[in-house]
């Protein structure tokens, strides 16, 4: 008899920034208690998501967290913004609305699955933003 092994994923809308994927993949794991994480990669994704969540680029971020979803049935969504971001030059306050956004949009489009918003601070620490 054969026993399958299931593996658990969870989606993060992240950076392409280097500094924010390892922060944000021990985060995810722990407070989702998965095994992987699947990253959407982009230059600033909530600046992308929040200012037109019909553009080109939203579209191509949506299609990617639907390939997370059906290919490896994702768990949860996160979708993240970081200090000193070079494809996102909003001030932090700025940057946090749009997050506050995302997770808005996310949440309609992806009712079934628990949506979170991270800020990663200058010292790389992950905080969820409400």
């Amino acid at each position: 008899m054969q026993v399958e092994v299931v593996l658990t994923f969870c989606t993060a809308i992240n950076c392409l920034d280097g500094r924010a994927q390892l922060p944000v993949i021990s985060y995810l794991t722990r407070r989702f208690g998965v095994e992987f994480v699947d990253v959407v990669s982009e230059a600033g994704p909530a600046g992308i998501l929040a200012r037109n969540s019909e553009s080109q680029g939203s579209r191509s971020i949506f299609r990617r967290i639907d390939i997370s979803i059906e290919a490896h049935q994702s768990r949860a969504i996160a979708i993240v913004a970081h200090h000193d971001c070079a494809g996102n030059t909003e001030p932090e306050t700025e940057q946090i609305k749009e997050l506050r956004q995302c997770v808005k949009i996310l949440r309609k489009r992806y009712s079934n699955l628990p949506v979170i918003a991270l800020w990663l601070d200058a010292d790389r620490t992950a905080m969820e933003i409400d």
